[in-house]
């Protein structure tokens, strides 16, 4: 008579347990998590700006003088309300010219209309660099939202 170690059915009454305790896992992974925000510096949310500098100077007394310079859509030219014709290239030369000596020089603002060609408005800007024009900007350009 031999004797038996084990069913030959495996029916589980000695099996070994396979299964991992991750507890102590677990342990360790939440020591190293206290440990690491413990260590990691406080972050300021603080945003650096630039602030300008308060002025104790008197505003200037009078309002900068503004040249409007509307460009129509058929590249008709108004000088603050004067009609140069689209062509008439030496008209706005000589006025440009004149803003460009003036030492402090008065604000030009070019207000083209939203269907005229661009070589209208191109031919004033290139004139007016060329010349030395420097306070010069487009305006109304909510008309091509």
């Amino acid at each position: 008579m031999a004797m038996q170690v084990g069913s030959p059915e495996g029916d589980g009454d000695g099996d070994v347990m396979v299964d991992i305790n991750t507890t102590p896992l677990i342990d360790v992974m939440l020591v190293l998590l206290i440990m690491f925000i413990v260590t990691i510096p406080i972050q300021t949310h603080a945003v650096k700006m630039n602030m300008p500098v308060p002025n104790n100077a008197a505003p200037p007394p009078v309002p900068p003088e503004i040249v409007r310079i509307d460009v129509d859509f058929d590249g008709t030219i108004g000088w603050n309300g004067e009609v140069i014709e689209a062509g008439d290239r030496a008209t706005i030369e000589q006025k440009l010219y004149a803003i460009a000596q003036i030492p402090d020089q008065p604000e030009v603002h070019l207000r083209p209309n939203k269907l005229v060609e661009y070589k209208h408005v191109a031919m004033i800007m290139a004139t007016a660099q060329r010349l030395g024009v420097t306070k010069i900007g487009i305006v109304g350009n909510e008309q091509f939202l």
